[in-house]
Parts: C-alpha cells; structure tokens; sequence
C-alpha cells in the first residue's frame, strides 16, 4: 500500500465515521429515551418554543444516521463493502443528516410573523 493523498484521505474518512456514530447514537438515546429535548432543533443554539414536538424527528435524524455509519464500519472491518460503497454509503450518510438537521431546524423555528398595525386615519 502507497502512502498518498487518497490513502490519507480514505483512512480520515473511515476514522471519522467513529466519532460521528458515536455522537449521533448518543444524541439519540438523549433525545428519544431520555427525554431530554436540549439538543432538539438547534437554531443558533437556541432550542424552540415546543422542542417536544420536533423530538421525534431530531431522534429519527441522529438514530437513522448513527446507525449506518455503524453498519458501514462494521462492514468496512469486516471487508464485506468495497471501497466505492463504504464512501458513497458515508459520504451520503453525513450530507444526509446535514440537510435533515438544517431542515429540522428550520421548520421548528418558523419566521416571526409581523402584523401591519392599522395606521389612524385623520379626518
């Protein structure tokens, strides 16, 4: 094996899969068991006003991910996926719970709606 860029790039990849799993399995358990809506719907770091609406589908969106990128390391140790797939498989896991998140949060967090006050009319 040629110690390259690509090498140094795949085994970041396959490394970071850990820590990420870890996480988002973690989050999860919080969320869903625990009950703890702390991290549920981030914006800003600020949760929303009913974060127990908005708890199923922020679980949903770390236990879903967690899971495959625990799968993926499990078949990447135990040589059952080829390279192509474990990347493709983590690359689109990690873009995947990006957009779910950023989407989450989003619609937890809906624009203030401003009313336009009735201007008196002067006769």
């Amino acid at each position: 094996m040629i110690f390259d860029v690509s090498t140094a790039t795949n085994w970041l990849l396959f490394l970071a899969l850990f820590p990420m799993a870890f996480i988002w399995l973690r989050r999860a358990w919080r969320i869903l068991k625990k009950k703890n809506y702390t991290e549920v719907a981030l914006k800003r770091g600020e949760s929303p006003p009913n974060p127990e609406k908005w708890a199923i589908f922020t679980g949903l969106s770390n236990l879903i991910p967690g899971a495959i990128a625990l799968g993926t390391i499990i078949g990447i140790i135990a040589a059952l996926l080829p390279y192509d797939t474990w990347s493709a498989v983590a690359g689109m896991t990690l873009w995947g719970k990006i957009i779910a998140d950023f989407i989450i949060s989003r619609q937890a967090h809906p624009f203030p709606v401003k009313k336009k006050k009735k201007q008196a009319q002067k006769v």
